[in-house]
């Protein structure tokens, strides 16, 4: 009798190691180790239930010094934040699109790939934007596709609800990328910093990019004509170009454009163009981020990206069909007349309501422009 039970409990056991065995192999088989050489502190990618991956990292830690710098005790609290954390770069990925691209390899096939600065409770502009501008489609025979960056907001129950919002998006439309840091004004350079470090991985030879908020009309079909329509360059050259800036001054008042000079001491940032939105080659995303790896975080993420085209000696451009300012259109004027649009390639400051009307006014076979009204 004896015998039996040990008979039927050594099967049992070696069934069960076996079914582990199973196990482990099932749900280890979408773990990838990533590039050590590129990023040491990098571990591994894990699988989520949407098949996007988190990245882990290790936590960035407070840097307690900043405070030692001088006026720090006058200085409002979202630049003492920071300040305190200026110095992190890498932070958990919660949302991921490693194939958005179709693969690194094949990414080239992506000509103009968005890319929009949202927030997690503005799920109202994401959903208008889906339908309208941002709707990812073949236009003029080349791919436009749509990707939102997206931090964290609030803390406890809110935040979980928030993150769970974007997960659900995610599953519906897999257009997110969000990682775990505060999503603030200040931490819109960060953003950016992060996006272009996953663009290198995963979406290197892209042809082109539109950077732009999610509050901005965007003619994007207008935008695809005129990337097509340039002289010698298929996003492997030099290009960057929007509303330019130059010699703008920066705030020392403690508004939320504030810059202190203990952190940048010129007056006058180097020229960039306005964050709203601006249009860029794969060639010159690639670059930017290169030179942003020894040029430390500043809180206008316009403004840094001109000092990191400075460092490699390359300058951006002004087009005059980008209007992060809003059009001049007199009073006595319908100021949702589509003429005025048609030809546009970016306008900022455009809500739920007025964008779905205005994209589908812009694309009406019967619209009829009188060119002497709009002069």
């Amino acid at each position: 009798m004896a015998r039996i039970l040990i008979k039927r409990w050594v099967t049992t056991r070696a069934s069960l190691l076996l079914l582990g065995s199973l196990m482990v192999v099932y749900f280890l088989k979408d773990i990838k180790i990533v590039r050590k050489d590129d990023n040491p502190d990098l571990k591994i990618r894990q699988p989520t239930k949407n098949n996007s991956y988190v990245y882990s990292w290790p936590r960035c830690q407070q840097n307690i010094s900043a405070a030692n710098m001088t006026d720090f005790s006058s200085f409002p609290d979202f630049m003492k934040d920071f300040l305190y954390y200026r110095h992190c770069r890498h932070f958990p990925m919660l949302l991921d699109l490693p194939d958005k691209c179709g693969g690194a390899d094949k990414s080239a096939e992506v000509f103009l790939l968005l890319v929009i600065k949202s927030s997690p409770p503005n799920y109202d502009r994401r959903a208008i934007l889906r339908k309208t501008w941002a709707e990812e489609r073949l236009h003029n025979g080349v791919w436009i596709r749509r990707i939102f960056l997206s931090g964290t907001t609030d803390s406890g129950f809110e935040k979980e609800r928030l993150n769970k919002l974007l997960e659900l998006e995610q599953r519906e439309y897999s257009d997110i990328l969000q990682w775990d840091f505060t999503d603030t004004f200040q931490n819109l350079t960060l953003k950016q910093i992060l996006f272009l470090e996953w663009m290198e991985r995963n979406c290197p030879n892209v042809r082109f990019l539109l950077n732009g908020d999610d509050d901005v009309f965007a003619n994007t079909d207008h935008m695809v004509e005129y990337l097509q329509g340039l002289k010698d360059n298929d996003g492997s050259k030099h290009l960057f170009t929007g509303h330019l800036n130059i010699n703008m001054g920066l705030v020392r008042e403690y508004n939320k454009y504030f810059v202190p000079v203990q952190i940048y001491e010129p007056n006058i940032f180097p020229p960039y163009c306005s964050g709203g939105g601006f249009l860029l080659s794969g060639y010159t995303a690639l670059v930017i981020y290169k030179m942003s790896q020894s040029i430390d975080l500043l809180p206008i993420d316009d403004a840094y990206m001109g000092m990191c085209l400075e460092k490699a000696g390359l300058d951006p451009t002004s087009h005059i069909a980008v209007r992060p300012l809003g059009l001049n259109i007199p009073s006595r004027l319908d100021g949702y007349d589509p003429c005025f649009y048609k030809e546009v390639l970016l306008v900022h400051g455009f809500f739920s309501v007025r964008m779905y009307f205005m994209w589908h006014r812009i694309h009406d076979p019967t619209l009829k422009c009188d060119v002497g009204k709009m002069m």
